[in-house]
């Protein structure tokens, strides 16, 4: 089983920059997408239902062109699910769920807190809210999948320049600590340190200056699975031969 993630940073722009037929080539079973930046009517070009995938989006309510997630998935989900109950948070966009028995992937796009504290703030109780959630999935018995961009750094590994930003979001202490508590406490795995626990890599970089080709970036799209799913990890491989948008196309390879 392959997934793909990528944080497209508008959909639309992806396409224009050959993402759909990258994606082509990659025979992924499911691919989550994140700030999408679209409408889904918008999205008539046949493009946007890749062949063979059945397509899944969510869009942002409380403003056109913002967020939004998507789920393309080549076996037709049990179900789909778009809210997890919280207004503000579901009428971003920012969470979609494909159920296959006893598994689940899920499209998360976690708010940023760059654009100032009053968005640091609601990402701090995004975050709060979120735990318990994250609590019960790991403990339901179900096999989770969580992708998308989350946001954080979790280590030093995870981003070039670890000093200078320990006082900017996305590096925060706080935000740290709590993929802390999900990883050691409660349990979740992070896929790509299971898999490379050494590794030196990233999957976003700032368009200011020339932070890609210089490769100063961060690790903060991730593929988190329950722990049942740990034995399962064959290989991820993080995409940056072309470019789609600032993020890069993040792949897990499982065991059926």
């Amino acid at each position: 089983m392959r997934i793909i993630s990528l944080n497209a940073n508008g959909i639309r722009s992806a396409a224009t920059k050959g993402f759909f037929e990258w994606l082509r080539k990659q025979d992924a079973d499911v691919v989550c997408l994140q700030e999408t930046k679209a409408q889904e009517a918008q999205l008539t070009d046949p493009m946007f239902r890749p062949d063979g995938h059945h397509c899944f989006y969510h869009d942002a309510r409380s403003k056109k062109g913002y967020s939004g997630v998507a789920i393309y998935s080549k076996r037709e989900p049990d179900e789909v699910r778009v809210s997890l109950g919280r207004e503000d948070f579901d009428c971003e966009g920012r969470y979609i769920e494909a159920r296959y028995g006893n598994l689940s992937v899920v499209s998360f796009y976690i708010p940023s807190g760059s654009s100032g504290d009053e968005r640091q703030q609601y990402k701090f109780r995004i975050m709060e809210w979120l735990t318990p959630i994250l609590r019960e999935w790991a403990t339901s018995g179900r096999d989770y999948v969580l992708c998308g961009d989350w946001n954080i750094v979790h280590t030093k590994n995870d981003i070039k320049n670890w000093t200078s930003n320990q006082k900017n979001s996305g590096c925060l202490p706080e935000e740290r600590a709590w993929l802390d508590l999900l990883f050691k406490e409660i349990g979740w795995v992070d896929s790509f340190r299971a898999i490379k626990p050494d590794a030196v890599e990233y999957t976003w970089w700032s368009n200011r200056g020339q932070a890609r080709a210089n490769n100063v970036g961060w690790r903060i799209d991730y593929q988190i699975v329950t722990p049942g799913l740990r034995d399962r990890l064959r290989g991820c491989s993080i995409y940056r031969d072309e470019r789609f948008s600032d993020h890069a196309p993040f792949t897990v390879d499982y065991a059926e």
